[in-house]
C-alpha cells in the first residue's frame, strides 16, 4: 500500500514540477521528450500488450455466447482510446486555427476544459491502476516510471496550448485526477475483465499522445475521415472473422 501511494504522489508531482524543466516542445525539440516518449510506447507494446492478451481470455470468459463476435473486444478498446484522445486533439487544434474567426472566450473556455477533462480521465486511470492486480515492487516501478515519463510528454504539449490557463489551472486538474483515481481504487475493485479493458483504453491513449508529438504533422487534420475509416475498417474486419 505505501508504495502505491509514494507512486501515486511521485505521478502527481509531474504535473506541479514539470514547468521548471523547461523542455523545449518546438523544434529544435528536447531529446528528453522524445526518449520519454520512447520508454512509454515501449512500455506499452512490451508489456501492457501481453498483459492484455491475457485478460482477453477473461474478457471472453465474462461475455455472453451471443456475444462471442466481439472476441477482440479488448484491442477495440485500445483502438477507442487511440480515436478518443486523436478526437480531443483534434478539437483543440481546430479552435486555434488562425483562418477562423474567434468565437470569444466561452468558446475557448469550453475547449481547454474537454482538453483538461480528457487527460483527466487517462491519469485518474493511470492512479486506478496503481491498484490493479499484484504488483512486484520492480513491475509497480516499470508502469511508474513510464507513466511518469508519458504525464512528462502530455505536460509540456498542454503547457504550450494552454500557457496560463494550464499554469494556473489545468495543472492542478491534473495532478490532483491522478490522486482521485489511486483514490477510487481503494472503494471500487474490477474484476480481470474490465481492468484490462482500463489498460487498453491507456494503452490506445498513449500510443496517441506520443506519436502526435513525434510524428510531424505539417497537413491540416481530418478528424472525421479518420473516425470513419476506423469505424468502417473495423466492421470489415469483424464481419470478414478476422
Amino acid at each position: 500500500m505505501w508504495l502505491s501511494v509514494v507512486a501515486a504522489v511521485a505521478l502527481a508531482g509531474v504535473h506541479v514540477w514539470a514547468g521548471r524543466l523547461r523542455l523545449r516542445r518546438a523544434p529544435p525539440r528536447s531529446r528528453w521528450l522524445s526518449l520519454s516518449g520512447g520508454a512509454a510506447v515501449a512500455y506499452v507494446f512490451v508489456h501492457i500488450l501481453p498483459v492484455l492478451h491475457h485478460g482477453q481470455s477473461a474478457i471472453e470468459a465474462a461475455l455472453r455466447p451471443e456475444a462471442g463476435f466481439l472476441r477482440h473486444h479488448v484491442y477495440l478498446v485500445a483502438l477507442a482510446g487511440l480515436v478518443a484522445y486523436y478526437g480531443a486533439e483534434h478539437l483543440m487544434v481546430a479552435a486555434r486555427r488562425p483562418h477562423r474567426p474567434s468565437r470569444g472566450p466561452d468558446t475557448r473556455d469550453a475547449v481547454f476544459w474537454v482538453h483538461i477533462g480528457a487527460f483527466a480521465l487517462g491519469n485518474a486511470l493511470v492512479g486506478y491502476l496503481l491498484h490493479v492486480g499484484r504488483w512486484s515492487g520492480p513491475e509497480l516501478a516499470f508502469y511508474t516510471v513510464a507513466m511518469m515519463l508519458h504525464l512528462l510528454i502530455t505536460d509540456v504539449a498542454l503547457r504550450a496550448h494552454h500557457m496560463r490557463s494550464y499554469h494556473h489551472t489545468g495543472r492542478w486538474v491534473l495532478a490532483g485526477s491522478v490522486l482521485a483515481g489511486w483514490g477510487a481504487g481503494l472503494a471500487l475493485t474490477l474484476n480481470e475483465a474490465n481492468s484490462a479493458l482500463l489498460f487498453a483504453f491507456l494503452a490506445g491513449g498513449i500510443v496517441m499522445n506520443t506519436l502526435k508529438e513525434e510524428v510531424p504533422g505539417h497537413a491540416e487534420s481530418r478528424f472525421v475521415p479518420f473516425l470513419a475509416g476506423a469505424v468502417l475498417y473495423t466492421v470489415l474486419l469483424m464481419a470478414g472473422g478476422v
